[in-house]
């Protein structure tokens, strides 16, 4: 019998490539998708299912649907940045709300299918958890929250034989990265007068250095590849730093003594 895996947030990028290559090495996939269409567009070779990870009564329809659940591959995420001090806290509970409560209230409502199956659960967070950059305070300590709760998880899940494998991609060229761009105006006006002042001219070179680092990064399909790695592997890593840059950037953050590391992250963005 084909394994069964469930993949949220699959309906473009990171999530897209992984249900559809997991599909085709034999996993039985049901594609968390928010839109009709989105479930339509991925094609015949994976399943798709109703899932807003921050809506409860989705989450344990989806659940009950599934019945038998192999590994979960908690892909679901947004990114919201802006200077701390004002982006807008209801854009900051919602990072929180998508990145790290959605996370953990899909995991917990799989968590039993994956105890009687001795699963795995396989997070895809980022090398932001371990260098953050200015203006992205918002979206990196999402990451390094749920960084430091896989941590936990993969510790307390260990007794019934389920895994729990962070997956830390780098610089990652997705669809999702063109339509930053059209959001950095909206973003800015949401920072109101005294913000635009004195942040906007920071935050469009701080983005403009981004996205250029962000379109010229690895393709999704070896994010996915490494979660068929972590699926697969008899004894799977406890992280995965994959993509362009992503053991530079981990490395760099855990090494580099802090002052040192804000003048190199200031000067690659043409913020010195």
């Amino acid at each position: 019998m084909s394994k069964t895996v469930l993949v949220t947030g699959a309906s473009t990028g990171i999530g897209r490539a992984t249900a559809l290559m997991l599909a085709r090495e034999g996993f039985s996939v049901y594609a968390g998708i928010r839109k009709e269409a989105d479930g339509e567009a991925l094609g015949p070779t994976v399943i798709p299912i109703k899932l807003d990870v921050t809506d409860t009564g989705q989450i344990a329809d989806a659940a009950e649907r599934l019945g038998h659940l192999d590994a979960l591959v908690n892909n679901a995420g947004i990114g919201v940045t802006g200077p701390v001090e004002f982006v807008p806290l209801d854009a900051l509970r919602w990072q929180y709300e998508v990145n790290v409560f959605g996370q953990v209230a899909v995991t917990q409502a799989m968590l039993p299918m994956l105890r009687a199956s001795r699963g795995r659960v396989v997070t895809v967070g980022s090398v932001g958890s371990w260098i953050t950059l200015p203006f992205g305070g918002p979206l990196c300590s999402s990451k390094h929250a749920i960084r430091s709760l896989n941590d936990a998880l993969r510790m307390e899940v260990k007794p019934w034989g389920v895994r729990a494998v962070l997956i830390e991609p780098g610089s990652i060229h997705t669809e999702a990265v063109d339509k930053l761009e059209e959001e950095v105006e909206p973003r800015l006006g949401s920072l109101g007068p005294e913000g635009r002042r004195l942040y906007g001219a920071a935050y469009r070179t701080m983005t403009a250095a981004g996205l250029q680092e962000e379109r010229s990064g690895s393709s999704p399909d070896v994010v996915a590849r490494a979660v068929l790695h972590a699926l697969t592997a008899r004894k799977p890593r406890s992280r995965y730093p994959v993509g362009k840059k992503s053991r530079l950037m981990s490395t760099l953050g855990r090494i580099v003594p802090q002052y040192a590391l804000d003048t190199l992250r200031l000067r690659a963005l043409g913020l010195s």
